[in-house]
């Protein structure tokens, strides 16, 4: 385990040094997806180990914590990366790992939102007071205070129009693993309401990447790697024998053909993510680069290929990539 997190933490450096804009990592718990359940642990070796490089949850998973304390968290890693930290934050995908801590997953919603104005109370004011079903406080210090002000950029994993709103309101960037079609849907939707609110948000479209020398080469990488990602997604399913509320495909060929999923030359790469990029109206790109039993040497080689070549020819119709 710690020469995973080593290597990780050089995959990490590769992405800073090649101008990457930033990094984000999930959390899961109780199952061997991602292996990092407490992100802030892992942020606090990036924030040293970079000095460029933007980095953040994708997403906090607010039920599980208490707000004050991550308000706290919050604030330390942005003084140790001196301003780079961006926060993304979601009530949690998966019922099973929401139980595994004990949250009624019929109020995971609420808490989310009541935790979440601690949260930006803490890290925005200072002082927090507030009184709800889950949470009561009453002018309570948070010593700790964020570089960047008013707080951090706050980030939100969207895959419904539902969310638009409550996005914006919230000053919410966000990224989504949808099908080009739907990202379009939500994208318009989300630009119309931030422009009428004056705001200039960011719109992230998410998809596996592997790009190599030669697209035979890349689908080799793709399609081993994929299978070992997609039993790890599973793990806690089978052992409670039940089906995910979105079930991803088995293979990476379906993933790809639903354009969830690249994997070519870089001259491929590139015209599959400037065509998705232009069609789905977004203006941030999210590249899941290292998944499933990718080595170092087929990640890092693969990043390369896609700052060289992809980057600069995708760079106009995007903000940060």
């Amino acid at each position: 385990m710690s020469d995973l997190y080593e290597e990780r933490l050089h995959i990490v450096e590769v992405y800073d040094r090649l101008g990457f804009h930033a990094y984000h990592l999930a959390e899961h718990h109780s199952t061997p997806l991602g292996m990092a359940p407490s992100p802030s642990v892992f942020l606090a070796s990036i924030a040293q180990r970079t000095r460029r490089l933007r980095f953040g949850p994708l997403v906090y998973l607010l039920p599980m914590y208490h707000p004050i304390r991550l308000a706290e968290e919050i604030a330390m890693l942005d003084q140790l990366g001196r301003g780079r930290l961006d926060v993304g934050v979601g009530r949690g995908r998966s019922p099973i790992e929401l139980a595994s801590y004990g949250v009624d997953v019929s109020q995971a919603e609420a808490i989310f939102d009541e935790a979440f104005e601690v949260v930006r109370q803490g890290v925005t004011d200072g002082t927090v007071t507030f009184a709800g079903k889950h949470f009561a406080f009453d002018r309570v210090p948070v010593a700790t205070r964020p570089l960047q002000t008013p707080h951090p950029p706050f980030w939100y994993g969207i895959g419904s129009l539902e969310s638009v709103e409550r996005c914006v309101a919230r000053d919410f960037n966000v990224v989504t693993l949808v099908e080009t079609e739907t990202a379009a849907r939500i994208f318009e939707r989300f630009r119309s309401v931030a422009n009428a609110a004056g705001k200039d948000l960011l719109m992230g479209l998410c998809r596996f990447v592997v790009v190599a020398e030669t697209t035979p080469a890349a689908l080799a990488i793709a399609r081993r790697a994929y299978r070992v990602w997609y039993k790890s997604f599973n793990h806690l399913f089978e052992i409670h024998g039940i089906r995910p509320n979105r079930p991803w495909p088995d293979e990476f060929d379906t993933m790809a053909a639903a354009g969830l999923a690249y994997a070519g030359s870089p001259a491929e790469i590139a015209e599959i993510v400037r065509t998705q990029v232009t069609a789905a109206g977004a203006n941030y790109f999210v590249g899941q680069f290292v998944f499933g039993d990718m080595s170092f040497a087929e990640s890092s080689r693969s990043i390369e290929l896609f700052a060289e070549a992809v980057i600069p020819a995708v760079r106009g119709p995007l903000s940060p990539v």
